[in-house]
């Protein structure tokens, strides 16, 4: 061994160092008992971190019920479609409401294909080994995205209703499908790289690209079947009078409490006048002249061979284009209240790549809290690997105390998470409700999840506010609650950014 190699090996005399300095400190033998026998997140969970984060919030959304994307990227799919399921029950007063994941998931599947063959003739001059060319060939149709990409399938091909089309062994459990689909892309790639060099015309390598988009609709429609192109859709709205009765059972609760009357909020004045008289309040009263029966007499919303974009623009009050991607990326070469596009990004490839504009913490911040107190829930991206207990449902560092288990502190910040590849964000989610402290501050987040109602508790997680401010690097906001300042940037020349600079990495 020359004297350089022997410089650069772990030395015999420093392992028995190592083991001996770890053997004598009782601490980390009672670590590594935890660890080996429970795994490192179940050891290192503080229960007074658990404590200090209660499931009560200030401000709280009512959703539909849990969703679940299973073995699949589909994350930013899911938190975009329960974004706008949200807008769409409270719109029509529907109890519950799941948009279908696949439909959208068989035209990115298709879109992807497109823009990736579209990418290679875009890049003939490039050799494979270069940067660029490794960049757009690592994953030509994966399951991962953004909500631009959402909003660009949207505004294409519209929304289904999910008993339109279900979900598919190969929806649920994506790799297999993928997996086949990706390597015969990367074949249609090497053909036109080829033919490209024998002389082939660039109108001669998009018709074959074209009849290549032939078999890759065959393998999207042999694995996830066909989409329709019209459905019929079938709804009940809730019955309003429950919600009355309701009312006025916590109005007649709070009369016989202080003896006072209150005000229904069913619309009806309540005409109680102290605790003797606080039995009923005339909305509630049952209402006998009407016969009961088993027919379920809620009124229905019918429609017979609608499309899915007449669908959309008719049941989703919002237009997905009103919706920006602002960052929270502190980086040196990513300046503040700037505008940024990130090259070969886009699914669709007509519909332009993805930006965002990056914003300080105070700015990204200020315009969840006024989205979400003004009753819209918020699609997020983040790192969802870092300090979080995934079966219980918990997004914090005092919780997760890796820092006590192991010795050591973990001092990183945002800028080295992102610059460094350390915390990028991975998975994207929906933010449903925030807790404020006496200042107005807040202090910790509700998150619906679409890891299925078994994750977290009963599919909801509770976020720390310190861990927002760490690992949160995405919101999309509506327009309207921008800042003027923010809102201004959005006319600007955005700088262009490669596919492989933080920031570029998509959902899953």
């Amino acid at each position: 061994m020359t004297a350089n190699a022997s410089a650069r090996a772990i030395k015999p005399e420093l392992l028995r160092t190592y083991t001996e300095d770890f053997n004598k400190d009782r601490a980390n033998l009672i670590a590594a008992d935890a660890a080996v026998s429970a795994g490192v997140l179940k050891a290192a969970t503080d229960y007074r971190g658990v404590r200090a984060l209660p499931r009560d919030f200030s401000i709280e959304l009512k959703q539909g019920s849990i969703t679940n994307q299973e073995r699949s990227g589909r994350c930013w799919m899911f938190a975009s479609l329960n974004t706008l399921r949200y807008e769409l029950m409270h719109r029509w007063n529907l109890e519950d409401f799941e948009f279908s994941e696949t439909y959208l998931f068989f035209w990115d599947a298709m879109e992807k294909s497109n823009t990736y063959l579209e990418n290679v003739l875009r890049t003939l001059d490039e050799a494979t080994d270069s940067r660029l060319f490794e960049a757009i060939n690592e994953s030509p149709a994966d399951d991962g995205g953004w909500w631009q990409m959402f909003a660009a399938l949207v505004n294409k091909y519209g929304l289904v209703p999910k008993s339109a089309y279900p979900e598919s062994e190969n929806s649920r459990n994506s790799d297999d499908f993928k997996q086949s689909l990706n390597s015969k892309l990367r074949e249609f790639a090497a053909e036109l790289r080829r033919r490209s060099v024998a002389g082939a015309s660039e109108d001669e390598l998009r018709a074959l690209k074209d009849e290549y988009m032939g078999t890759v609709y065959r393998i999207c429609a042999v694995a996830l079947g066909e989409p329709p192109e019209k459905f019929d859709f079938f709804a009940r709205p809730k019955d309003d009078d429950e919600d009355k009765k309701g009312e006025a059972r916590k109005c007649k609760a709070e009369a016989d409490a202080d003896g006072k009357a209150e005000s229904c909020k069913c619309g009806e004045s309540c005409k109680c006048e102290g605790k003797s008289d606080a039995k009923a309040c005339k909305c509630d009263k049952d209402k006998s002249d009407k016969p009961k029966t088993g027919k379920d007499e809620r009124p229905q919303i019918r429609e017979i061979g609608i499309t899915p974009l007449e669908f959309y623009k008719k049941y989703v009050p919002v237009d997905v284009n009103d919706f920006v991607t602002l960052a929270n990326a502190p980086l040196k070469n990513r300046p503040f209240n700037q505008r940024y596009r990130i090259r070969f990004s886009a699914n669709v490839a007509e519909a332009g790549d993805m930006e965002f504009v990056n914003v300080p913490l105070d700015v990204f911040k200020k315009a969840a809290l006024d989205q979400l107190t003004a009753g819209h829930p918020i699609w997020f991206a983040c790192d969802c690997t870092q300090f979080a207990l995934r079966k219980d449902g918990f997004f914090d560092q005092s919780v997760v105390r890796v820092d006590q288990l192991f010795g050591t502190e973990f001092t990183g910040d945002k800028a080295h998470g992102l610059e460094y590849g350390d915390s990028p964000s991975n998975h994207a989610m929906t933010f449903t409700g925030v807790n404020l402290d006496e200042d107005g501050k807040p202090n910790r987040w509700k998150v619906e999840n679409s890891w299925g109602k078994d994750a977290g508790k009963d599919g909801y997680y509770v976020m720390s506010d310190a861990w927002f401010d760490r690992y949160v690097t995405e919101l999309i906001i509506r327009k309207e609650y921008l800042d003027d300042a923010t809102r201004a940037l959005l006319t600007t020349e955005p700088v262009e950014l490669d596919p492989w600079q933080p920031l570029t990495r998509r959902c899953r």
